[in-house]
């Protein structure tokens, strides 16, 4: 059987038997991969730590005929346990992987792995709130998947200015001729924090007031569950 190498990000894990795991990644090269890791639940595994969530590895597998199976892995980053030491990165880190779950549904692509992979690492090194981090996260991969928001022109019709009426359904912000009655408007500060999440200017993100940091929020979760078509069940939980 053919065998490959890859480096991958762990998304998520299930038991399989007494001391197997079925080990959910998303690769660098093959895009998402469900494989097997045989023993890694016995205490005596030499790579179980490495194929836990949030880790990044560089893995050995061949190709089996329904799950491939993972005969080594080296680590890469290990994010995991910086991670799941502090809650609130803990909870941001599971939307992410749940999103990029998500986004990869039928394949990968190596801008969403480099992205994912960069927001653990930043998630472990404490380089900014875990709140923004996600934000910043959830935003981008939209974009990267062909959902990119706009927080200047309106989405719909293209007229320039500043614009106050947000629609998620309509691909953010809208002028007021498009704006269908009752659209939530938001002031210029969270704005204008929305557009510095996607753009990666953390001077201008982290400077934001709480309760604008909270509004932008919202509108970050409704737009991202728009968009996937189902709610995200890691987003109940995450700190804020």
């Amino acid at each position: 059987m053919p065998v490959y190498r890859d480096e991958a990000v762990v998304l998520r894990t299930q038991k399989l038997g007494e001391a197997d795991r079925i080990v959910t990644l998303l690769t660098r090269q093959h895009g998402k991969v469900r494989a097997v890791a045989k023993g890694v639940r016995r205490t005596a595994s030499k790579f179980g730590a490495r194929l836990e969530p949030f880790m990044v590895a560089d893995v050995q597998l061949y190709e089996g005929r329904s799950l491939d199976i993972i005969t080594q892995a080296e680590s890469l980053g290990s994010y995991g346990a910086l991670i799941t030491a502090d809650y609130p990165s803990y909870t941001a880190a599971s939307a992410m992987v749940e999103t990029a779950d998500r986004l990869t549904e039928s394949e990968g692509s190596l801008q969403q792995y480099l992205l994912l992979v960069g927001a653990l690492r930043s998630l472990s090194r404490r380089e900014h709130g875990a709140g923004l981090t996600l934000d910043s996260y959830l935003l981008r991969a939209l974009s990267m998947a062909g959902w990119a928001p706009s927080f200047q022109d309106c989405s719909r019709c293209g007229a320039v200015g500043e614009h106050a009426a947000v629609v998620v359904q309509l691909g953010g912000v809208v002028c007021d001729s498009c704006a269908p009655p009752g659209s939530p408007r938001l002031d210029a500060a969270t704005i204008a924090l929305l557009s510095a999440l996607l753009t990666g200017d953390w001077a201008e993100a982290e400077s934001t007031a709480d309760r604008t940091k909270a509004q932008a929020t919202g509108i970050v979760a409704a737009y991202t569950q728009w968009h996937l078509e189902r709610s995200l069940r890691s987003l109940e939980h995450v700190t804020r």
